[in-house]
């Protein structure tokens, strides 16, 4: 709930004007993201202080108009009508205003205060443009800004025109733009019919405009306000409508022209397509670039997190140590065991673990600063139309083959929260790099010369998978009339902003790793404790008890509870089967943190699996093992950017039922081949 002493800003814009990067940079930890109440789109809200004032901040969705085409445009348009904020700030990117001040004069005839900033500014320097903000702001009527929202050392004048928009209640001049739409006869005829206060906050300037674009609930409002004589009226105004958005369109950009015409200047005017915009556009070879562009990414994504996993393997030679050290002045061997098994063990894990996420969102965070991202997702938007997705989503699909946890906080750049949500449920049903450092290896030692067709038939199984998972949540996070291609302007190639870049990456390495230590310290310890026995024969513990217990159960996809104590070992982390799989085997050992996350193992491990599982078995481990949840880091990372407990949980059990589905299909075709 709002409080009365805060005055509200809420930030409008289209996708990629630097909207969010404004938001954090205000707001810093002082924010909370949820959804909007009965919508799939991410709702963020934040608070910062200025001059012993409080601001509160919300973050409307990106959109590139105020119709009434999705459920973003109809929350921005709502909050807006809702009286709840302020004042409004429109953000603009100064590389292109022809294009992106389009917002601007959708918002024209909105009474709401407002001002202008015009974001990327370095950007536009170095295109030679510059902007004279003091000629726009006469013919707006409204305070107006150069800003680059990176530099936050430069935000004074920013606060300038945030103090002036909310003391004068600055409101824009809709004057030249009624002008232009005078020119259409059927606009006339609307306007005039329209009464006042139909909608709070919308004047009866953009009441006609957007009922002569054919705007739904804005008819439906201005009909209802009208007597049942004027509705015939205003029906027949409205049947002579043609081609509303596109007359209307005309003469916002118009507008637009006007306005720029003596406020801006550039140097160089001539625009034309770079080298790699041909290349990666090009309808041949624009995908083959693009997982080129992908790949080069996680390989150099391994240098930044290097020094990272270097920590997390030092912490790992600490356990051993000062186990025998602590055992040595009298501690307990329980307390000694969870100090130094469970705790300081998963903490290594996940230092090794986060090295990655750090590297990833550092690399790929480049990229999208510099606006090669935007051409990634430009290229594939129509492959990822077919799950009901857009071109945004194929990053983190491709970053899963690295770390599913990296693909999960990929998605943070998809603005819808249903495709968002999707995107990781997607995600899932692809192996990452821990799961082909083991899956190849046990095929090789339980089926040798054939693995490269279990390879092949796992990565059909992963495609089959996505579709039918598509299928499955589709409908109930992405609505039909969502499953649009993206409308988008390639951003200009700029140079990055270091420090908001170092900022934003560690603030979401700093997330994740909490987040993270949380869950993992929970399942690890859960686990270990399962598994703990004080003469540390596996055959005391409670996890035998009840492997043998649920085994007829088990049985019927295919695992002993042997290999069914791995499958779950997976979840924890794929490695960790391995080291599961010794420990029983062997007969002794406490199944610690080290034998799951680490996947610390026998010597003799494979004469150890061949020798107590069987092909077919096997067979059903290594499906169960691929298609399992990928780990509980990603786990913790999934809940991370969906904010939704229920759909984690959702997608967690849906993975373990659809593995050990798959495996006991497998178990049977094996049993038809051995």
């Amino acid at each position: 709930m709002t409080d009365k002493n805060e005055t509200v800003i809420a930030l409008l814009g289209q996708p990629n004007s630097g909207k969010s990067t404004l938001f954090n940079a205000l707001t810093g930890m002082r924010q909370h993201v949820g959804n909007w109440p009965g919508k799939t789109v991410e709702k963020k809200e934040g608070h910062f202080s200025r001059n012993g004032k409080e601001y509160l901040v919300a973050d409307l969705p990106g959109t590139y108009s105020l119709s009434a085409n999705s459920d973003e445009e109809m929350i921005t348009r709502d909050y807006i009508a809702s009286g709840k904020a302020d004042v409004v700030c429109i953000l603009a990117d100064s590389s292109q205003l022809e294009r992106s001040l389009y917002m601007l004069a959708d918002y024209a005839g909105i009474t709401v205060p407002c001002f202008l900033v015009l974001n990327m500014s370095d950007v536009a320097a170095e295109q030679g443009k510059t902007v004279n903000t003091k000629e726009m702001e006469k013919k707006l009527g409204i305070p107006v800004v150069s800003f680059s929202a990176p530099d936050t050392k430069a935000y004074g004048n920013f606060y300038v025109a945030l103090e002036r928009a909310v003391s004068t209640k600055s409101v824009l001049k809709a004057d030249a733009l009624e002008k232009r739409f005078g020119e259409l006869e059927e606009y006339v005829k609307i306007r005039d019919m329209i009464s006042d206060n139909v909608i709070p906050g919308y004047s009866k300037v953009w009441l006609a405009a957007k009922a002569v674009e054919g705007d739904a609930p804005v008819i439906a409002k201005i009909r209802a306000s009208l007597s049942d004589a004027d509705k015939k009226n205003f029906d027949a105004a409205l049947s002579k409508v043609d081609k509303g958005v596109v007359k209307t369109g005309e003469r916002k950009f118009a507008w637009i022209d006007e306005l720029l015409a003596g406020s801006v200047k550039s140097k160089n005017s001539k625009v034309t397509l770079g080298k790699f915009d041909r290349l990666i556009t090009h309808h041949i070879w624009g995908k083959p670039v693009v997982i080129l562009t992908v790949v080069l990414g996680l390989v150099a994504s391994f240098i930044p997190a290097l020094p990272l996993m270097g920590v997390g393997q030092l912490i790992a030679k600490i356990p051993d140590p000062l186990n025998e050290a602590l055992l040595g002045i009298g501690c307990p061997a329980f307390l000694a065991a969870i100090l130094c098994d469970v705790i300081l063990r998963s903490v290594s894990f996940i230092v090794q673990m986060l090295g990655f996420v750090f590297g990833v969102t550092l690399v790929f965070g480049l990229l999208e600063e510099i606006g090669v991202m935007a051409r990634i997702s430009y290229v594939f938007d129509n492959t990822m139309a077919r799950f009901g997705l857009q071109g945004k989503s194929v990053m983190p699909f491709l970053i899963s083959f690295g770390c599913t946890m990296g693909g999960a906080a990929g998605t943070r750049v998809i603005d819808n929260w249903g495709q968002k949500v999707l995107t990781i449920a997607l995600a899932w049903a692809v192996p990452c790099g821990a799961a082909w450092a083991v899956i190849p290896m046990l095929s090789t030692v339980f089926f040798g010369a054939w693995m490269p067709v279990i390879i092949l038939v796992i990565l059909l199984v992963m495609v089959l998978h996505m579709w039918l998972t598509a299928k499955v949540f589709g409908r109930s996070l992405v609505k039909t009339e969502d499953r649009c291609g993206m409308i988008m302007e390639l951003p200009p190639y700029h140079k990055p902003k270091w420090g908001a870049l170092f900022r934003y990456v560690f603030g979401r390495t700093k997330e994740t790793f909490l987040r993270a230590l949380k869950v993992v310290l929970i399942v690890a310890f859960a686990f270990w404790l399962l598994s703990y026995t004080s003469s540390g024969d596996i055959t005391g513990s409670i996890l035998y008890k009840i492997g043998h217990f649920i085994e007829p159960v088990t049985k019927i996809f295919g695992m002993k509870w042997q290999t069914f104590m791995a499958f779950i070992a997976s979840s924890l982390g794929k490695e960790g089967a391995l080291g599961v799989l010794s420990t029983i085997f062997t007969g002794s050992g406490t199944i610690s943190v080290g034998s799951v996350v680490g996947g610390a193992t026998a010597a003799n491990i494979n004469e150890i699996l061949v020798t107590n599982i069987p092909k077919p078995e096997a067979l059903a481990l290594i499906f169960a093992m691929t298609f399992n949840m990928p780990c509980i880091v990603a786990l913790a990372a999934t809940y991370q950017e969906t904010h939704s407990v229920k759909w984690t949980v959702r997608i967690a059990l849906y993975y373990t039922g659809v593995a050990l589905l798959l495996a006991g299909i497998a178990y049977y075709v094996g049993l038809l081949i051995w």
